[in-house]
């Protein structure tokens, strides 16, 4: 894998780009003290702004990374962030790169996270040269589960009581994409 870390990607609709502080504002409002966003990730609803620009500072540190990738969902119409789409592990001995996301309720159900998902996963193949990229939901939140499908995932399975999330010890949903699957479907 050739890493270069978190580029600018643009689509139709939305900026994915890298986080700056100024932006703690607009991802608490919009997302980080939501408890329906947060209910079935692994850190809490943020409690203040304060929070939000901690967390912040600690990703903006890690651009410095090549093989860091986390990006800020901005919705063009509006011009602030409503969501991020990650990376949260490397599998560099199998080309496999594991995502997460989330993002605002008012951006629910809106075809904003597939599209995101969608350059993203272009970038991983295309650019980084990733074999598989893999994201798995709890089983109690099949819209996640959704998104993958959207982006091309196929559902590989069920774990039963291996992840753990803000709900606890929960069944996890597993997806994947292949290189080979992207480019017939490109």
């Amino acid at each position: 894998m050739e890493h270069k870390g978190t580029v600018l990607l643009e689509t139709n609709r939305l900026i994915l780009r890298r986080f700056v502080i100024e932006d703690a504002g607009a991802m608490y409002r919009n997302w980080a003290s939501e408890d329906e966003v947060t209910k079935f990730l692994t850190w809490p609803t943020h409690s203040d702004a304060a929070v939000t620009k901690a967390v912040l500072s600690s990703w903006i540190a890690d651009y410095r990374k090549p093989d860091f990738y986390n990006w800020a969902i901005e919705l063009q119409e509006i011009g602030e962030v409503i969501g991020n789409i990650s990376v949260v592990q490397v599998k560099e001995n199998i080309k496999c790169a594991e995502l997460g996301y989330c993002m605002g309720t008012r951006w629910w159900g809106a075809g904003i996270m597939p599209e995101a998902g969608k350059a993203v996963i272009k970038y991983l193949f295309e650019e980084v040269g990733c074999n598989r990229i893999a994201a798995a939901h709890d089983k109690n939140n099949p819209k996640s589960g959704r998104v993958m499908q959207k982006v091309g995932m196929t559902c590989e399975g069920t774990l039963r009581k291996a992840g753990f999330n803000n709900q606890g010890v929960v069944d996890e949903v597993w997806y994947s994409i292949l290189r080979e699957e992207y480019d017939r479907r490109a």
